[in-house]
């Protein structure tokens, strides 16, 4: 049965990838094959022949294939796979983000690798079309690279197109990721996943540079320039063919972020490997209050905290400069103290009792990870009481690593009816504490 089931998606990576081609500079003798979908300016064409021996394929994927593998090799691919969002600026605001927080000379060792993993014609053309017109310097200088699985590459599974569940989301976007990484392979000898709705430190490209150096001497397989999700990984580009094959493999029984640790494990590296500073962080998309229509794509969007009213308290010194609340805005403001004690709290106190999904405390600066907090964990609270609503009763959510957590909440009755969200200091720190932000979800649903 084991060989049957390798068998099976041994064959179905063979297939698809035969199908995963396309990039902006796509060779003329495919771009003018009918039988391919291309991606060139505004157009966008599909195969209207259901026949085409598969040795044709062949031939056109490995003639296309060899023409890529010419092209010069870079020392870092960034790939990310996107799909289509109500927030259509997402994946634009990253790649400017990225390109800005390159200098010139980092922009030679460096290519981007872009799968639109969406099956939706419109949205693929347009946003072909609005990448062109933004990064054609990029693209013409092979730093750009897009290319596109069509839905039929996909393993014929009930419902896998589709995304109202959570795992046939994840399943979809383990597919994206394994075509993504097949493509990446030959491009550089390093490989980094990144989403499409973050930011980027500056310099990023340097940064990695340097602890890769540094860690000549020491085998790896994953290195880890943020801590959430599967956002900012480094791999080896020799590793990518056994990583999508993994991927492929059990796509259906997690989701990327928790497949990633159990591939590293299989490789043999035990503990992960954090890399500070940290250098890429999630994009937080927000509206203006008066603006109903935006408030109402926030609350369906899955990376758009809800924060829903609430008042912050501490029991920090607090100057005349930075303020508590400033820590729970969804802006760019922080809150800034020093000399932190053991047991010294900020508490978000909610207007009303939430449904929370996911919560997201972020400290220290955003470019060197400098006044994180050493030490600190997150405690839920619940049974408020009193005109000032303080709770009750407190339940450990999860500790602060390299100073941030960001933690989805799995049980049902923890996550049901908090009131307080309390950040608590663990360890005595002198000097400065600059907190970000503390971001809340509200389960889908809640009003």
């Amino acid at each position: 049965m084991k060989f049957s089931i390798r068998h099976c998606f041994v064959t179905t990576v063979g297939i698809a990838f035969l199908w995963l081609f396309i990039t902006l500079k796509v060779p003329r003798e495919i771009e003018d094959d009918q039988n391919v979908m291309t991606i060139k300016g505004q157009e966008v064409s599909y195969s209207t022949k259901k026949d085409r021996p598969l040795e044709d394929w062949q031939n056109l994927t490995f003639k296309y294939m060899e023409k890529i593998q010419q092209r010069r090799k870079t020392w870092l691919t960034v790939g990310i796979s996107s799909v289509p969002r109500q927030d259509r600026s997402s994946l634009v605001y990253t790649l400017v983000s990225m390109f800005r927080a390159s200098s010139k000379a980092e922009r030679k060792h460096l290519t981007v690798l872009v799968h639109l993993a969406g099956s939706d014609l419109t949205w693929l053309r347009d946003t072909v079309a609005h990448i062109s017109s933004l990064f054609s310097p990029q693209i013409l200088a092979g730093q750009l690279l897009l290319i596109h699985a069509p839905s039929d590459a996909y393993p014929t599974v009930d419902g896998i197109r589709t995304d109202g569940h959570h795992g046939k989301f994840y399943s979809k976007e383990n597919i994206d990721h394994a075509f993504l990484m097949s493509f990446a392979t030959k491009l550089s000898d390093y490989f980094l996943l990144i989403e499409d709705n973050v930011f980027c430190a500056p310099n990023f490209v340097t940064h990695i540079y340097l602890q890769v150096t540094t860690m000549k001497s020491i085998p790896w397989v994953l290195l880890e320039f943020s801590n959430m999700g599967f956002l900012g990984k480094l791999f080896h580009s020799r590793d990518l063919p056994l990583l999508a094959h993994f991927l492929l493999l059990f796509y259906k029984e997690k989701p990327l972020d928790r497949l990633i640790p159990h591939f590293r494990t299989l490789l043999v590296q035990e503990n992960p490997i954090l890399c500070k500073p940290f250098l890429f962080y999630h994009r937080i998309s927000y509206p203006t209050f008066n603006d109903k229509k935006n408030a109402t794509f926030l609350k369906k969007n899955a990376y758009g905290p809800d924060n829903p009213p609430g008042a912050v308290f501490t029991d920090m010194k607090v100057s005349d400069v930075h303020f508590p609340w400033e820590a729970y805005t969804l802006d760019e403001s922080f809150f800034w103290t020093y000399n932190v004690s053991v047991g010294n709290h900020l508490t978000v106190i909610l207007n009303q009792p939430a449904n929370l999904s996911r919560v997201q405390v972020l400290t220290g600066s955003i470019v060197d990870g400098e006044y994180a907090l050493a030490k600190g964990h997150v405690e839920l609270g619940y049974s408020p009481q009193g005109m000032s609503r303080h709770c009750t009763s407190f339940a450990l959510l999860g500790h602060l690593l390299e100073g941030q957590m960001d933690q989805k909440i799995f049980l049902i009755n923890m996550g049901y009816h908090v009131s307080c969200v309390r950040l608590v200091v663990k360890a005595s720190q002198v000097g400065g504490l600059m907190i970000r932000h503390i971001y809340l979800w509200e389960e889908a649903g809640q009003s």
